[in-house]
């Protein structure tokens, strides 16, 4: 990070470094804050703050100007890649903030025995989320970049944002357009095959009037218990005297004739 490094134009406008874009840009109530940790208190603890200003993402790094300047704050700025732990923090009370840590870079004007730096920005108007987004995607894309030219042998010291393509950076999307991405039709949902379940004891199978009387019958049958099916009826079934009494017949019969027969 360093402190009143920006180069100005007659308008108070950065002037971006060769091969440097803007990719987003905070609305004007956006806060500063700049401490030293209570983990690195150091010998004197830094306090810089701004009660307003504009915060940009570039490609190569993080710009805050405030909107009334200060001898001791006139401009901020931070490589992408020297934040840490940076998050949002929503409280339920007042505007959302972005925090992280920072590791100062030599002649800076940061005093060198401050070893990290606690950046917080509040917006005051909004775009924190965005700001956060941005970066993190920003982040991501760098450090790949950076990874496969050490890898391949072609980085050697400080990275060189300025080769970096971010053509491959994801698109951004606003979060207001999470109702149209929600609205997208989705695959048809395949109703699962009803099962019924094993009757249990003291089970009624639920019906409705579409049932017919046989099938209610049959789910009443299945559903008794089955000492209930195994007991033996109070009283003989229709004809079976009749039936034992033509069997007693058709034996006494059978009987006399084969005695008949054997004399």
């Amino acid at each position: 990070m360093a402190l009143n490094w920006v180069m100005l134009n007659p308008q108070r406008q950065f002037v971006p470094l060769p091969g440097e874009r803007i990719l987003l840009t905070s609305p004007s109530r956006t806060t500063l804050s700049l401490q030293t940790p209570n983990s690195y208190p150091g010998k004197e603890p830094l306090n810089i703050n701004s009660s307003g200003g504009t915060a940009y993402i570039t490609s190569q790094r993080i710009v805050y100007l405030p909107t009334s300047p200060t001898p001791q704050l006139q401009s901020f700025s931070a490589p992408i890649l020297n934040l840490q732990d940076t998050h949002t923090e929503s409280p339920f009370f007042g505007a959302n903030s972005w925090t992280g840590v920072l590791k100062p870079v030599v002649g800076g004007g940061i005093p060198p025995h401050h070893a990290y730096i606690k950046l917080s920005m509040t917006f005051k108007e909004g775009g924190a989320f965005d700001f956060a987004t941005t970066y993190e995607r920003l982040k991501e894309t760098i450090t790949q970049a950076v990874d496969i030219a050490r890898e391949s042998g072609r980085q050697q010291g400080a990275p060189d944002l300025s080769d970096i393509n971010l053509e491959q950076l994801p698109a951004y999307e606003d979060i207001g357009n999470t109702t149209a991405l929600s609205s997208a039709p989705h695959p048809p949902i395949q109703q699962p095959t009803p099962i019924t379940p094993t009757a249990a004891p003291g089970y009624v199978p639920q019906m409705d009037d579409s049932t017919t009387a046989s099938s209610a019958e049959e789910l009443e049958r299945r559903s008794r218990r089955p000492e209930q099916q195994q007991t033996p009826p109070d009283e003989p079934p229709p004809g079976y005297e009749e039936a034992q009494q033509q069997h007693s017949h058709s034996v006494v019969d059978n009987l006399e004739r084969n005695l008949r027969i054997s004399r």
